[in-house]
């Protein structure tokens, strides 16, 4: 009777349970499920949001059997989006439901420019996303855009394709972000050089850091220059581009550069809009992909 009555109690574990295999199971690893996580700083322009739906269409067309979601790092973009009824996630809120979602394995597409302190904040807590016990199996974080000289040559090669009507003599100034506590900073400085090296009257300055546009002005002068194109070296053309860079306000770079004589010609065009670029931020993400 005790042996039967034991048997019997086997038997509702295996039923309470589901099956006898998925307790033999119990303690290993459940089975691959990939996902990728495209994170930007985030933007609330409906046309400067086109950029990353281009990113988002070339990533389907590269990796269409990959579970794909959205994340925005800024904080207050999300909350104004949230007001339109948009609602879209921060990382940590979407690593938090990739792994309710039951995927084990996290490839992370950082469609920041350097890898500054936001690429830094989100590595790190992918990182913590990535130990946490019965969690994700792995998690990797591809390398932001800027990230090598050949990176580097690539981005500076293909803008430089991307400015209509600049005729010779004309000078070009990409706008990055720039940062002033963060030693990515000095990417800009050598994103210039990059760009001097294969054009003399290209420049980049940014709008934060020590890169300033102040330091090109006289550069402009010497080389007797009287056009200027604008062109935001950003993923995409939002704030800063249609304000800072564009804008009409007295210290816009425009403005700036009109004052002291140049002819200015602004392009509002992120690098998330130019399908070379795009191409070269996935294939950081099948790197990552690939020790999957």
């Amino acid at each position: 009777m005790q042996a039967k009555r034991i048997l019997w109690m086997i038997v509702a574990a295996l039923l309470l349970f589901g099956t006898a295999d998925a307790i033999a199971k119990h303690g290993e690893k459940p089975p691959i499920k990939k996902a990728i996580l495209l994170v930007a700083f985030g933007t609330s322009d409906p046309e400067a949001a086109r950029a990353f739906e281009l990113v988002e269409k070339r990533a389907w067309e590269r990796f269409p059997d990959v579970e794909m979601r959205w994340a925005y790092t800024s904080k207050m973009i999300r909350a104004k989006l949230a007001k339109q009824g948009k609602l879209l996630d921060s990382p940590e809120t979407a690593f938090a439901r990739l792994m309710d979602d039951g995927y084990t394995h996290v490839a992370v597409l950082s469609l920041h420019t350097i890898p500054g302190e936001e690429f830094h904040e989100l590595y790190q807590n992918a990182h913590l996303f990535g130990q946490m016990a019965g969690g994700f199996q792995r998690v990797l974080v591809a390398r932001p855009l800027l990230s090598s000289s050949t990176d580097m040559q690539t981005v500076a090669e293909a803008l430089l394709k991307k400015i209509p009507g600049r005729k010779t003599g004309d000078a070009v100034i990409f706008m990055g972000h720039g940062t002033e506590h963060h030693p990515a900073d000095a990417i800009y400085l050598a994103m210039n050089q990059v760009f001097q090296e294969l054009d003399s009257n290209a420049f980049v300055a940014a709008v934060e850091g020590s890169n300033s546009l102040e330091i090109v002005i006289p550069k402009l002068k010497k080389r007797k220059v009287k056009k200027v194109f604008l062109v935001p070296l950003m993923s995409v053309a939002g704030d800063h581009a249609k304000n800072d860079m564009a804008g009409d306000s007295p210290d816009s770079w425009k403005s700036v550069l009109t004052e002291k004589g140049f002819k200015c010609e602004p392009i509002l065009k992120g690098t998330a809009e130019v399908p070379e670029i795009v191409d070269l931020w996935l294939d950081h993400l099948k790197s990552a992909l690939s020790h999957f």
